[in-house]
């Protein structure tokens, strides 16, 4: 929101003159809930964003607010040999985003020929499948859990990967758990997730995680022993560690990552095929595999697509009922 959208009071000149406590109240209000529409993440992403886009402009010597279609789409035909797609569709996105605030029309829309023409042509010349980071299985998880160091620092990562796997939690779900948000039981493990991806608004949802059949790979006693071995009775979950020695906040979710790349290349995974998502995406694909149902395995994960969670299930059940294997050969 714009200081110079503020309306002015009757009688002024301009919005600043005679404004009252009230209506000021108001719109520092109106502001910080402004704030809050969109994920932090994303607005960071959304300034780098834009601050890219205005410094291509500058150096071409083309205005950039209110910017023109056809600069638009020169600057993504620009991005084209650097840039993935899904980076140019997020450009768009934040150009869109400033244009808005500043009460103008977006130039970025697919809807403009000299936008959607470019990206539809960049999508047929490279294609669409999503470069995506592949899956972790079971099997790969078990040895890189039994690979890791009886350490305090060993044991968060074990309880950190078991329980990303075990929960399909987005890497910023992990990062995200308090104390408060567990609720250890009889039966497991009761997880509140307080706000997600997909769930910007707060409703949050329950997981339950499940004692495993190994001990070695239970996320439910990993869980118990990271908390006894920490100390932890309050604040985050998963807290960062820094020269061996644990702090008092918590991770980010990149630490999900690092932590996920440095596991596998102990046991000899090649650290550039996994990321912090191939934990929910091997629960997914391992559970669609196993004859899991696309509802419990959307319930466990949150996924609201059924087209994204069958993109698993295909993965998982890919020999399961194969045509090639009745041929005869």
């Amino acid at each position: 929101m714009s200081s110079q959208l503020l309306p002015a009071p009757v009688g002024a000149a301009t919005p600043a003159a005679g404004i009252s406590d009230t209506l000021k109240s108001a719109y520092d209000q109106a502001q910080r809930f402004a704030s809050m529409a969109t994920a932090s993440n994303t607005r960071k992403a959304y300034r780098s964003d834009w601050a890219d886009f205005a410094a291509w402009c500058a150096r071409q010597q083309l205005a950039p607010l209110p910017a023109r279609p056809e600069t638009v789409g020169l600057y993504c035909a620009a991005l084209a040999e650097t840039c993935k797609i899904s980076t140019i569709t997020r450009r768009l996105a934040a150009i869109s985003k400033q244009h808005r605030n500043a009460g103008c029309d977006s130039p970025a829309s697919l809807r403009h020929s000299a936008v959607g023409d470019v990206i539809a042509g960049m999508r047929r010349d490279r294609g669409t499948r999503p470069d995506q980071k592949r899956a972790l299985s079971t099997d790969e998880l078990r040895r890189m859990v039994a690979a890791i160091p009886d350490t305090p620092h060993g044991l968060r990562d074990g309880a950190l990967l078991l329980i990303g796997f075990s929960g399909g939690f987005r890497r910023s779900e992990l990062a995200a758990l308090d104390f408060t948000d567990i609720e250890d039981g009889d039966d497991g493990l009761r997880i509140l997730i307080r706000k997600s991806k997909t769930d910007q608004e707060g409703a949050g949802r329950q997981v339950g995680i499940p004692y495993g059949s190994d001990p070695n790979t239970c996320p439910v006693r990993a869980y118990r022993k990271w908390i006894a071995a920490a100390g932890i009775t309050a604040g985050p979950v998963f807290r960062a560690f820094r020269n061996r020695t644990m702090m008092t906040g918590g991770i980010t979710d990149r630490v999900v990552a690092l932590v996920v790349k440095q596991c596998a290349g102990r046991v000899g995974i090649p650290e550039d095929v996994l990321a912090g998502h191939s934990l929910r995406s091997g629960h997914a694909t391992t559970a669609a595999g196993n004859g899991a149902s696309e509802a419990s395995i959307m319930r466990q994960t949150g996924h609201r697509s059924v087209v994204m969670v069958r993109r698993y299930i295909r993965a998982g059940s890919l020999f399961q009922d194969n045509a090639g294997a009745k041929l005869g050969l």
